[in-house]
């Protein structure tokens, strides 16, 4: 073989793996997931084209990838959103050496949650410096609440929130706390020496309350889901509107404390 065949050779396998100038594919394709991570509503072709000053020809055999395993979806708009292929590759979860799917694991305790309580439920994990919903169960009562899957909220506001913060290395939750923390309401709780005061409290006692930290009027709880051999998994919680009666809360408290520990007594030893 000649040099120089060998030499076009290679470049047609390295050309196979890399983008637009040499960059690889995978980065771009991890770019677009990250602009329509900030963008719930969905971006189009166009706009990522735009955003990523690369061709349109590139961006849109990358989101039909993308769209065929479910990472991406396209809207009756035309605009692709993160898909739910992308949550059922975060439930994938490892424990000693099994591999088992929290949602699909969870999924009839949720339901039963929901019929339980009337409201809706949902999976929180921990996503960088972000809570991420994992997964939704829709209320079965009138006028109930609807959380979105895929839905990113801060770390130190909320039921879930906080039940994840919990949760993290003492050198992880400093860098946290370190952090500004923005105030939502007037609720929401920003003083890191308040804070760490608050997380020693949902440790001790096992649950998480949201008094409208996040929005007024929407408290929740939340409560632990572990694995036998008691690391941290995910944060189940119920939000609901404040104007629940007080006996009606503490039904739904210590239905979210039965679920999550009937789910963490299901995870494969």
């Amino acid at each position: 073989m000649r040099e120089s065949d060998a030499k076009k050779m290679e470049d047609d396998e390295n050309s196979a793996h890399r983008g637009w100038n040499g960059v690889p594919v995978l980065e771009r394709a991890l770019d677009i997931l990250a602009i329509l991570e900030g963008r719930p509503e969905g971006a189009n072709i166009r706009e990522l084209t735009l955003q990523l000053q690369i061709p349109r020809s590139t961006v849109y055999r990358i989101v039909n990838t993308l769209g065929l395993r479910e990472i991406v979806r396209r809207k009756s708009d035309g605009a692709y959103q993160l898909g739910p292929g992308l949550t059922a590759l975060a439930a994938q979860v490892l424990v000693d050496g099994k591999r088992y799917d929290l949602v699909s694991l969870a999924q009839s305790h949720l339901r039963a949650l929901a019929e339980r309580t009337g409201e809706a439920n949902k999976l929180s994990v921990l996503d960088e410096d972000q809570v991420r919903t994992l997964a939704v169960t829709a209320a079965t009562r009138d006028y109930g609440l609807t959380p979105t899957v895929g839905m990113s909220i801060s770390l130190h506001a909320g039921a879930a929130s906080k039940m994840v913060l919990a949760h993290l290395s003492t050198q992880e939750l400093e860098r946290q706390l370190a952090r500004p923390m923005e105030a939502y309401t007037p609720r929401t709780i920003t003083d890191p020496e308040q804070l760490r005061v608050e997380l020693s409290r949902i440790r001790r006692q096992g649950w998480s309350q949201d008094r409208g930290e996040h929005r007024t009027h929407i408290h929740a709880f939340a409560a632990p889901i572990v694995e036998p051999n008691g690391v941290f998994v995910a944060a189940l919680s119920v939000p609901f509107l404040s104007d629940k009666q007080r006996a009606e809360r503490e039904f739904v408290r210590q239905a979210v404390i039965d679920t999550a520990a009937a789910i963490s007594a299901d995870i494969p030893r």
